[in-house]
């Protein structure tokens, strides 16, 4: 006689959630949908974040790929233009107006002579290291009242609401190239 051993409950995938209807046409109302309470306040946070980097001369769309290439998440606007969500046109607009105001420069490859890299520069660096106080004083100011366990139950769900929507993506892209 052998003996069973049950399944780890770990190593065991759930079940994906049945879909709640939530909203139904009939009654929706925009200004309670989920989808528009976020754009909101995204649009509303990246508006404090710009008054904020008015001193700097930075503006909303010019902060994030000079902090990417901070963090070293891109060294080429192709890469750049990927990890902003950009196309690669927009993105050396946006790589030119940086370099105009001296915070990056276009360095050619030694090893590849077709790839250009981009580089901050020293003033790049300082403005670059600026960003992140800025954003963690707009965020706390929009995050006023919340209680610690809040703030990271908040987080939790936005975390949940974006895996969620990776995953429709991600099978809608599968489903979409299946055809």
């Amino acid at each position: 006689m052998t003996s069973h051993t049950p399944p780890n409950p770990v190593d065991t995938p759930l079940p994906a959630a049945p879909a709640v209807a939530f909203y139904n046409a009939r009654a929706y109302e925009p200004n309670d949908s989920v989808g528009y309470l976020m754009r909101r306040i995204l649009t509303l946070v990246g508006q404090g974040v710009e008054r904020e980097l008015e001193p700097t001369g930075l503006t909303n769309a010019q902060w994030i790929p000079l902090f990417k290439l901070h963090r070293g998440c891109a060294t080429t606007v192709a890469e750049l233009a990927r990890e902003c969500g950009h196309d690669t046109g927009a993105t050396t607009r946006l790589v030119d107006r940086l370099e105009a105001k001296g915070l990056c420069q276009r360095v050619r490859s030694q090893e590849d002579r077709r790839v250009v890299h981009i580089e901050l520069t020293p003033t790049g660096q300082a403005a670059a290291q600026e960003i992140p106080v800025i954003l963690s004083k707009v965020q706390n100011d929009y995050l006023a009242g919340f209680t610690l366990e809040e703030w990271q139950t908040l987080k939790s769900y936005l975390r949940r609401i974006l895996d969620t929507a990776q995953t429709l993506q991600s099978a809608n892209a599968s489903h979409e190239h299946e055809q």
